[in-house]
């Protein structure tokens, strides 16, 4: 029973990383210029993004230069990653 459980928490390690790294690629491609938005791999980040992210844009106060969505959503998987680890 104990190495099913251990598998389970070892792939929802996994995924959170994977998503903490899929945020990370969202943020640094916004600051490539010139590059296409319809680009599949540009649309997966955003759809796969987006749902997570919103809520907490939503959150923050209006007229922000700095979208800092994407560190809030970090710290809050790091700190998932410390306590259930």
């Amino acid at each position: 029973m104990e190495v099913e459980e251990t598998g389970i928490v070892i792939l929802i390690y996994y995924a959170l990383q994977i998503y903490m790294l899929m945020i990370l690629a969202r943020a640094l491609i916004t600051w490539v210029p010139n590059l296409d938005p319809q680009h599949p791999i540009v649309r997966f980040l955003f759809q796969a993004t987006e749902p997570v992210l919103k809520p907490i844009r939503d959150l923050m106060p209006a007229g922000m230069m700095i979208d800092f969505s994407p560190l809030i959503v970090i710290v809050i998987i790091q700190v998932i990653v410390i306590v259930l680890f």
